[in-house]
């Protein structure tokens, strides 16, 4: 019994009796109106229905009263698109006006005939209820006035459930906007696996930069040779530091462009710090670099990163060649140098695996490995388009 009277005591019951009543607002003016004529209001809906921006006002307000408290994504708020969620809208603006009418009628005949069966068992004449008109006044006719309550409260619920239903039906998104929240979701997955390899590239780096220089200070017993060292693992430490705030700064700001993120042209000061390493790095660059797109710019330029930084780890102070090159619509990076015959091959970890990953998520390809004559190398091209 306390299960089935449970709506009693929630604010979405009466929230959806707003809401249905809403509409009604509009009909009781047309009563002063022309009463006769109570069609009218309905077909006035009609063409209320193929203005885009309506359907924006109705799912608002199915959010909100409908479903109050909850971030009901079943609801659109997006402006009609097309020809089709006109109709829909149409035919919700209709639904909503019938159903606006069944609980008006409800909620004022039901307890009217509440009143009416009190007053007759209390020994009045009842005139406007045709099956008491005829009757005598009956004290029995009390045990009937928790019926029409009853069939009330049951109205009232049932009616704000189908017009939750309804809204559902015709409110719901269109297949573009599915389609659009799909995709939504798979770039928002997209963006925590580009920040995972973002921390990874950038703070790897500096690590390995960082390592191998204090390694070398430690071994050349130079103040000279140290004192650029500490300048080196500085320049790179807050160059990671930056890159760390860009990364934490599109989880702190979901609207943080993009473009804030280094691009190719950046790529100096990797070239730089690698130096300041100890590499002996030749870099070429061909081609126009600033009119390579954001994504392929960006993306590029991790690839470099992770490719000097396994120079570093795996191979040490050896002399590296750079060589990137824009043309006929492809990107092509390109990282070469010398594998000690005393070191173990690299590509067992997770660096050269997003290297792959990158150049594939970008409909290119990536080639790591040794090249036959004692080199290993880090080949990558990214199509332009």
């Amino acid at each position: 019994m306390i299960r089935l009277l449970r709506p009693l005591c929630r604010g979405t019951t009466y929230t959806r009796l707003l809401h249905l009543w809403v509409p009604m607002l509009v009909v009781s003016v047309w009563m002063f109106i022309d009463e006769t004529t109570m069609w009218v209001p309905a077909v006035v809906l009609v063409p209320i229905g193929f203005i885009p921006a309506v359907r924006t006002g109705e799912g608002v307000q199915a959010r909100l009263l409908l479903t109050p408290g909850l971030e009901d994504s079943a609801f659109s708020v997006a402006p009609s698109a097309n020809r089709r969620d006109r109709l829909r809208t149409v035919a919700w603006l209709e639904l909503r006006m019938l159903l606006g009418a069944l609980t008006t009628g409800v909620c004022v005949w039901l307890p009217v005939l509440t009143i009416e069966l009190v007053r007759h068992a209390l020994g009045h004449r009842v005139d406007d209820i045709p099956f008491l008109r005829d009757t005598a006044p009956h004290w029995a006719y009390l045990l009937l006035t928790p019926f029409p309550l009853l069939a009330l409260y049951g109205s009232v619920v049932g009616l704000g459930v189908l017009a939750t239903a309804g809204a559902r039906a015709l409110l719901g998104p269109s297949a573009a906007e599915r389609l659009s929240a799909l995709e939504e979701r798979t770039e928002q997955l997209l963006e925590r696996t580009r920040i995972a390899r973002e921390l990874h590239d950038s703070i790897g780096h500096a690590l390995t930069v960082a390592v191998v220089q204090a390694g070398a200070a430690r071994t050349a017993n130079s103040a000279e040779f140290t004192d650029r060292a500490l300048t080196a693992i500085e320049e790179t430490g807050r160059a990671a530091l930056e890159d760390l705030e860009r990364v934490l700064g599109v989880l702190r700001e979901a609207e943080r462009p993009a473009s804030s993120r280094p691009t190719l042209t950046d790529s100096v000061r990797l070239l730089e710090s690698a130096r300041a390493s100890g590499a002996k790095v030749d870099a070429e660059c061909t081609g126009p670099l600033e009119a390579v797109p954001g994504p392929v710019s960006r993306e590029g330029y991790r690839i470099l990163q992770e490719a000097l930084t396994n120079v570093l780890r795996h191979a040490g102070a050896v002399p590296t060649l750079v060589h990137v090159r824009v043309s006929d619509g492809v990107v092509t990076l390109e990282v070469r140098n010398p594998l000690p015959d005393d070191r173990a091959a690299p590509g067992r970890g997770s660096g050269l695996r997003g290297i792959r990953e990158r150049a594939a998520l970008l409909g290119g390809r990536a080639h790591t490995g040794p090249d036959g004559a004692g080199d290993w190398q880090v080949r990558v091209e990214l199509p332009l388009g």
